[in-house]
């Protein structure tokens, strides 16, 4: 998909179009509003989350006509949508659970700049909370989960329930459109601030304390598949120590991981969570830095 067709799907959602889906007199209304906008749904159980179509999300349509039918056919269904580019949209979903909720993570990530920029915000029936965000000019951002922090990202192959549907009687209901700019979710970065490496002991092999940048850029760049991202880690949290400002890690270290097959984006992903994590602690005097990194609790 191109950054046109992308940036068009996201101009699908304006301010308004959440607050009509809240106001809908029915679930047939409010599905075809989406669909009329070229976002596509499908109808999932009266009350319920699983698709009542044959494909799941897989098959889920913009077509008026055929969104129509289904909800002619099954006028309770709730709405499902797709996520990610087919829609324009990524959730973070912020549950609550018997077991703890992520109000608390989101608040850190939010505080951290990673997800100020929703555009509006939904209430879950269970008391829980949507953010959307604009996909704008991303590329793909697959769905994932972080159990431990109570936070879910649902983007390319995923999907959420839309207002107005209801669950056990509770609907999905809107709490706030964004005065703000909206901007886009990094699901990459977020990843990695809620369940950054932590890694139990430095590898074997790695360079001593003090060693020269350009020692330590060697032997990322001589990771094998497997020990990358926990290499780069590692190395990025010694040149923190070090005193090395993060465009000269990013710099040296980006290359270095981008030889052992990293991508850009896992790359830099992962030295800004070493350079967060580290930076938070502050100087570590010891010769064993990653103590303290594995006493971090995000």
């Amino acid at each position: 998909m191109s950054s046109a067709q992308r940036q068009s799907r996201s101009s699908r959602w304006n301010p308004r179009l959440p607050v009509f889906l809240s106001e809908a007199p029915d679930l047939a209304t409010a599905s075809t509003m989406l669909a009329s906008r070229d976002i596509p749904v499908f109808p999932c159980t009266p009350g319920g989350k699983q698709p009542l179509t044959n494909h799941g999300f897989r098959g889920a349509s913009s077509d008026v006509s055929t969104v129509r039918n289904w909800w002619q056919r099954w006028p309770d269904a709730n709405i499902g949508m797709p996520t990610g580019a087919i829609s324009g949209v990524d959730v973070v979903d912020i549950d609550v659970h018997a077991g703890g909720t992520g109000f608390g993570a989101f608040e850190r990530a939010t505080s951290a700049g990673l997800t100020e920029g929703w555009a509006w915000l939904v209430r879950t029936p269970s008391g829980g909370v949507h953010a959307y965000y604009l996909r704008g000019q991303a590329d793909e951002q697959r769905s994932w989960q972080v159990p431990g922090q109570h936070v879910d990202f649902r983007g390319d192959c995923g999907y959420i329930v839309s207002p107005p549907s209801q669950i056990d009687g509770r609907s999905y209901g809107l709490i706030a459109v964004a005065q703000h700019r909206a901007t886009p979710v990094d699901a990459a970065a977020l990843r990695a601030f809620l369940d950054p490496p932590r890694p139990t002991r430095p590898p074997a092999s790695m360079p001593a304390m003090g060693s020269r940048p350009n020692k330590l850029a060697d032997w990322v760049a001589s990771r094998p598949e497997g020990a990358r991202n926990h290499g780069l880690f590692w190395a990025a949290c010694r040149m923190v120590e070090d005193g090395h400002a993060f465009d000269a890690t990013a710099g040296l270290l980006g290359e270095a991981a981008r030889s052992a097959g990293l991508s850009d984006q896992e790359a830099m992903t992962t030295i800004r969570s070493a350079y967060r994590i580290a930076s938070r602690l502050g100087a570590v005097n010891n010769a064993r830095p990653t103590t303290a990194a594995e006493a971090v609790a995000l």
